[in-house]
């Protein structure tokens, strides 16, 4: 691995990083530099010249549109935009034009250069690894069986150093000019391409909260694993030889993440956080979306408060409000996405493997009966299982029978037990799975529905919370992670329900009062609309950046 540059390195002079060529028209109307005539005015005029380059940020994203840091990236650039700043994306792509994972389609209009991993997708259905190809394909923060994208513990220094190689290669070619500042998403590889192409250029790091869950867990299953006397790739042979302990040898607590661990995607785990933890401590600027997660950050990867600048995520307040769905539009919209065009799968992962009939979703089309929805991926700390089970136990105490609608899970993603798997098996007909769909099918979805619930433990952020809430729905979430910093905040003005993490019991009564007070429910709604669309619109959030944009190239 190529040493990172720490922070302390010197950037290029001035001189050096503003050739003519990458001025542009700025060039043209100055004159050259090193001209005689024009020395004066080039001199007197440096600083202006150095404010407008400057106002063009260049973002990188390590992986292709999937998951909440895609959409932020999307809505951010946006509002960047309307605040005078114009953005340029490097990141990864999948599939064809038109397919929601698909880089030019899902950042429709902004300017793109994106590494297309379908190459790595089609070695890897030959039975090769995506990781190992040229170009490679972006690990993930996760763990998941029988993906392309493969736990960035399970992948050895070599191949990470060829996945920072790959980058640096792209962005040697994909960037048109020297980039006035850098911003990129998550804590990854990405940084070493970003400090051989462009070394010195103001760089902040967007923490998105999964890189710091990776190396939590890496810690975590370290310390388990010198409890049995060894490290990670030992516990990772002791499992191919079949000779792991027994799950009584840990301490109880610790019991249901052993169970859950395959120990040879976590080989080098340790390695991965030493090597994220060096590329952050190279980096000045970090933001983070949540209080928890500065914390976390302090906590994980040692970084001191002055680095940390709390920024929340904000929310499209044009596309996410308070809208009148009349009963023929909401029996419409639910047979398209549940009987007409159904993309909810079972662990076959094959979209539109769950389907259903116009009986089945009458329950979803009484304007009287409230209806309760989850939206997110199911990893595990979304704690979707949780959610079905106590929903489960809360239907027996129901005034009125309110179904519960499962919105999201990327195809074939899953920690854990599947969702559906758990409905099923609790007999329970009034679980709808949506499946993954667009940001505009969910804004008419939320308006379909009445309450938000989203028992994650330590969220990030909760980006879906912002949206729910704008549009006009009260919440259920944990006194945990991201929602701590806008949920109940405001004194004797509630949106939503508090519950303890991993507390079924809480959630089922939680689950209860959302249904059966509809007085509570309406007040509640009010306060999250009101509080929302006043304190986290994107525009508002949008001078918050440009501020810190313009606090890192004056400090560097």
């Amino acid at each position: 691995m190529e040493a990172f540059r720490p922070r302390s390195a010197t950037a290029p002079a001035s001189d050096e990083r503003q050739e003519p060529v990458r001025c542009g028209r700025i060039i043209e109307v100055l004159g050259e530099p090193g001209g005689e005539r024009c020395q004066a005015r080039w001199e007197e005029r440096r600083e202006r010249v150095w404010v407008l380059v400057r106002r063009r940020v260049t973002m990188g994203l390590l992986f292709y549109p999937r998951g909440g840091s895609a959409q932020v990236v999307r809505y951010l650039a946006g509002a960047l935009e309307d605040a005078g700043w114009s953005t340029e994306l490097v990141c990864g792509s999948l599939g064809v034009a038109g397919e929601t994972t698909n880089a030019a389609s899902f950042y429709t209009g902004m300017d793109v250069q994106a590494l297309d991993f379908s190459p790595a997708v089609e070695a890897f259905d030959r039975g090769e690894d995506a990781v190992a190809h040229d170009p490679p394909m972006s690990p993930s923060f996760e763990d998941r069986a029988g993906v392309p994208d493969r736990a960035l513990a399970s992948v050895s220094p070599e191949l990470g150093d060829h996945l920072a190689d790959a980058w640096a290669r792209f962005l040697q070619g994909a960037l048109r000019r020297t980039p006035g500042v850098l911003h990129v998403h998550h804590l990854s590889p990405l940084h070493e391409a970003f400090a051989r192409v462009a070394p010195g250029t103001p760089l902040v790091t967007h923490l998105h909260g999964t890189e710091m869950k990776m190396i939590d867990r890496v810690d975590q299953l370290t310390r388990l694993a010198h409890m049995q006397g060894t490290d990670l790739a030992g516990m990772a042979d002791r499992e191919l030889a079949n000779v792991l302990p027994s799950l009584e040898s840990y301490p109880h607590e610790a019991r249901e993440l052993v169970a859950q661990t395959r120990w040879e995607h976590w080989r080098y785990g340790s390695y991965w956080a030493s090597r994220l933890r060096t590329i952050a401590n190279a980096c000045e600027h970090f933001i983070v979306v949540s209080p928890h997660d500065r914390d976390e950050a302090r906590r994980l990867l040692g970084v001191e408060d002055d680095r940390v600048h709390w920024i929340p995520n904000g929310v499209d307040t044009h596309l996410f409000d308070r809208r009148e769905v009349r009963h023929d539009e909401r029996v419409a919209l639910w047979r398209r996405w549940l009987v007409d065009e159904p993309k909810g799968w079972d662990e076959t992962g094959r979209p539109g493997s769950i389907r259903y009939d116009e009986r089945d979703i009458a329950p979803l089309t009484d304007p009287h009966v409230p209806v309760l929805l989850f939206v997110g991926r199911f990893l595990d700390f979304k704690r979707v299982p949780l959610l079905i089970r106590a929903y489960a136990a809360a239907r027996e105490s129901f005034e009125v029978q309110a179904p519960l609608v499962i919105w999201g899970g990327f195809p074939g993603e899953w920690e854990g037990e599947h969702p559906e798997t758990v409905a099923s098996s609790l007999g329970l007909n009034d679980v709808f799975f949506v499946g993954w769909r667009g940001h505009e099918d969910l804004a008419r979805g939320l308006s379909c529905c009445d309450v938000l619930v989203a028992p994650s433990k330590n969220e990030p952020f909760g980006l879906v919370f912002l949206e729910a809430m704008a549009s006009g729905l009260p919440v259920i979430a944990t006194r945990s992670g991201g929602p701590l910093s806008f949920v109940n905040t405001e004194p004797g003005a509630p949106n939503g329900w508090m519950v303890a993490v991993d507390d079924q019991d809480e959630l089922t009564t939680a689950l209860i009062d959302a249904v059966n007070d509809p007085g509570a429910r309406r007040a509640r709604s009010e306060n999250a609309h009101t509080q929302i669309r006043s304190h986290y619109s994107w525009k508002q959030i949008a001078n918050r950046f440009t501020d810190l944009y313009e606090h890192a190239t004056s400090s560097t």
